[in-house]
């Protein structure tokens, strides 16, 4: 162990990736497609969706959801990791980025454990509430618009059982977290979500440096 932090450079991340990633060459191929996109910078890292499975299969999720899906890494990610039964409950609001994402779930054999809900993530969120499935998620990945990531981590809060597990992304905001006073809204919202979950005793909390910062919350 080491009170420092080591710097992750390009060549360290290179590094990481050449010892530790195991990613399939679908995934792969998800990833470079996705990267020739105008939005391509949205995507998680290929270590993130690693990091996914592996929390995925320590905590024996079989029931999941996801808020903010774009062309499907990360949903192809805990969809694989997932066993015989398992279901990931996706939520997005475009057909176009989703689109991609069912290419690459059907190639992979894993499209029947992906119930992909098209709208406002916040209607499907409350609409899984009004139907009775509080508590009954094992997993929640919340990667969606930053000025909402409170909202959906309170909804996301009541659906996970306790004991289940929580991660967000991008709580790191490029760096940007460090603004003061933060020039966008998105930093804002960032900056006042880590903050408030700083304070969350409803939750074991950690924040982990991997791509742009994934906190992970264990709902008590």
């Amino acid at each position: 162990m080491s009170r420092a932090h080591t710097l992750m450079t390009d060549a360290m991340t290179a590094y990481m990736r050449e010892v530790s990633l195991r990613e399939p060459p679908l995934f792969a191929r998800l990833r470079e497609e996705t990267g020739l996109l105008p939005l391509g910078n949205m995507q998680i890292g290929p270590e993130q969706g690693q990091f996914l499975a592996l929390l995925v299969r320590l905590t024996g999720a079989r029931k999941t959801l996801e808020v903010g899906v774009f062309t499907g890494y990360s949903s192809l990610s805990v969809a694989t990791a997932l066993p015989p039964g398992g279901r990931v409950v996706a939520c997005d609001v475009s057909e176009e980025w989703t689109s991609v994402a069912r290419r690459y779930w059907a190639e992979a054999g894993v499209a029947d454990r992906i119930d992909l809900r098209l709208g406002p993530a916040l209607d499907t969120l409350d609409g899984l509430l009004a139907a009775g499935e509080a508590g009954t998620f094992d997993f929640a990945f919340i990667d969606a618009d930053k000025e909402n990531y409170h909202e959906y981590y309170e909804r996301a809060l009541r659906l996970v059982r306790p004991g289940g597990l929580i991660a967000i992304d991008n709580v790191l905001w490029h760096g940007r977290v460090l603004e003061d006073p933060p020039q966008t809204g998105d930093t804002a919202a960032v900056q006042a979500f880590n903050r408030a979950l700083h304070h969350d005793d409803r939750v074991w909390l950690s924040m982990v440096p991997v791509g742009d910062g994934i906190t992970l919350a264990l709902v008590k």
